[in-house]
């Protein structure tokens, strides 16, 4: 059940990516205006994430779940029968709120699960919410051919009214809550420089990585960010602890965490962006967008598998070996994207092998901050996780890019050396990525879990 919840809200947030061309068609808008159907949603995720999962640990995590799925719903539904872009724009904002379902989700599998459980529960969702992103671009394509592209809103509507009400009837409450208030004033500092960082991140391109309202944002981020971190540190009720974020391994981790976020957003939106070039630019296959995603399959397979293990292997090799080797595969599947894309099989090798490690390395990265953190700073402590991952696809994104459209060929189209030299830039993602994960303390060794797949899913 949990596992439906997140895999919805991972395949909102790449499923309409694909179909952006579409909409900008149908609703006579601008590129401009309708890349903010993309960046409306990572912008309320990235608010709404830490402070609902803040309010989960102090009124009850199956409450405010029942709330961002809620949420999520009416946004779907709105963004289905949005008559224009701005309705749409103002539909994903609303689905933003969707986004506190990773860290409720999270600490109600702390709350409910017994402790030796914990680990493979927890590597289970992560891998299906990593694998729920890619998910959404294999997917997009054949929904959009076959219904239209309002359907990548009643599907999912579909999917999470049904969850909501399961989560009513058979999610408990919450044993365990933490005493307190939201402190508004770091809750607005903390949107005020998320806001700063991620608005010209994913608008920079278009608006010039050197205007002045480029500039002037990530300059106000930066004060925004000081200010935050000020209030967090003097706070009697932090909506962060700091003096958590300060725990060795939850830096480390959160660190890694932001370079796998770039590596595999960049991964999702560029790879099958170079399968659909046409091959009259001398590489690329010509695909369409359901073959793009149909290349992204074995991603997906290998992510789940690697993912649903992270847990069981957890008392023999630890969540850091496994980020440890997650961050190496990823750093050999750049390599091989950059050295050797002739053909689809030699990508489709290169993805089946960036989702071991995706699917590793996410699942282990949440449980060592579980592991890690109080019971009481679940919530936040994942939710804040998610964002840096958030921060992460962003940067990797819009510094990806940068690069390939900083290679163009005289037709206009891209040039073969802009995606090279992406991958070769995730290499050095991934690389960074091994050195931050071989500093994380190492834990001690857990019980070995029992099977836990089946209770989940039911």
């Amino acid at each position: 059940m949990l596992a439906s919840v997140v895999a919805a809200f991972s395949m909102l947030q790449s499923l309409v990516t694909p179909a952006l061309p579409l909409i900008q068609h149908d609703l006579h808008t601008t590129p401009a205006l309708v890349t903010w159907v993309f960046t409306a949603l990572l912008l309320s995720v990235s608010v709404s994430t830490p402070l609902l999962g803040r309010v989960g640990d102090m009124v009850g995590k199956e409450r405010t779940l029942l709330i961002a799925l809620v949420a999520l719903a009416v946004g779907c539904l709105l963004a289905a029968i949005a008559p224009n872009i701005g309705v749409l724009i103002a539909a994903r904002v609303v689905q933003g709120l969707g986004g506190a379902v990773f860290p409720l989700s999270f600490g109600i599998i702390r709350d409910e699960f017994p402790t030796e459980r914990v680990p493979s529960v927890v590597g289970l969702v992560s891998a299906v919410i990593a694998a729920g992103g890619g998910l959404g671009i294999v997917l997009a394509g054949p929904i959009v051919q076959a219904l239209g592209w309002r359907w990548l809103f009643w599907i999912p509507l579909v999917v999470v009214t049904t969850a909501a009400v399961l989560v009513r009837r058979y999610v408990p409450e919450s044993p365990n809550r933490v005493p307190g208030r939201i402190d508004w004033l770091a809750a607005l500092l903390l949107s005020g420089w998320l806001i700063a960082l991620l608005l010209p991140l994913s608008t920079g391109r278009s608006w010039g990585w050197g205007s002045a309202r480029t500039v002037g944002l990530f300059a106000a981020a930066a004060v925004l960010l000081i200010g935050w971190i000020t209030v967090e540190l003097r706070s009697k009720n932090p909506l962060i602890d700091m003096r958590m974020m300060r725990l060795p391994a939850v830096w480390t981790t959160n660190l890694v965490a932001l370079l796998f976020g770039a590596a595999m957003f960049a991964v999702y939106a560029f790879v099958p962006q170079f399968v659909q070039i046409p091959k009259a630019a001398g590489f690329g296959f010509g695909s369409s967008v359901t073959q793009a995603g149909l290349l992204m399959l074995p991603m997906l397979v290998t992510m789940a598998v690697a993912g649903s293990l992270s847990g069981p292997l957890a008392p023999r090799f630890g969540p850091k070996a496994q980020v440890v080797t997650g961050s190496s595969l990823s750093l050999v599947a750049a390599l091989l994207f950059a050295r050797l894309h002739d053909s689809p099989w030699q990508l489709a090798l290169s993805t089946a092998l960036f989702g071991i490690g995706l699917g590793l390395a996410y699942a282990s990265m949440t449980s060592l901050i579980v592991q890690n953190v109080p019971r009481e700073q679940t919530g936040a402590a994942t939710g804040m996780n998610a964002n840096i991952r958030t921060i992460g696809g962003s940067i990797g994104t819009a510094v990806a890019s940068s690069v390939i459209t900083g290679h163009l060929q005289p037709s206009g189209l891209p040039a073969e050396s802009g995606f090279t030299d992406t991958f070769y830039l995730l290499a050095a993602f991934s690389a960074a990525a091994v050195l931050l994960a071989l500093a994380i303390p190492t834990a001690r060794r857990i019980a070995a879990p029992a099977p836990v797949l089946e209770e989940l899913v039911s």
